[in-house]
């Protein structure tokens, strides 16, 4: 794994998996920029387009990243059979995800390997 600024990605099951370390514990104004940049270009390199985001360290994201996680499936969508799942949120990211109603949007697991075994029945 790399430092704790820089997710951890891997592909499982023919899936991208995302994992932010501890060091993306709250999602801060300073990592947007650089968590930006990660995630859309993970979102053009997957291939297949399937990517699951495991925030099980993150225990606070504002508008920002939400903002980030709208462009991110917005594009993924884009491409043929793209697809994304969030996985390991913590009680405080579910309950913002489920206010702003995007958890009835968007693929909300429990674990990473329901999201990935989710994902990759839709090959």
């Amino acid at each position: 794994m790399g430092n704790s600024l820089s997710p951890d990605i891997q592909v499982k099951d023919g899936v991208t998996v995302v994992l932010l370390g501890p060091g993306y514990e709250k999602l801060s104004e300073h990592l947007m920029d650089h968590l930006r940049e990660v995630l859309l270009r993970c979102c053009e390199e997957a291939n297949p387009p399937r990517v699951v985001i495991d925030l099980s360290h993150t225990t606070f994201f504002g508008s920002s990243f939400i903002e980030i996680l709208v462009q991110f499936w917005k594009r993924i969508s884009e491409r043929d059979g793209g697809d994304f799942a969030i996985c390991g949120l913590t009680a405080n990211c579910a309950e913002v995800l489920h206010i702003t109603q995007l958890d009835s949007l968007w693929n909300v697991f429990p674990s990473q390997s329901e999201a990935i075994a989710a994902l990759a029945g839709g090959k």
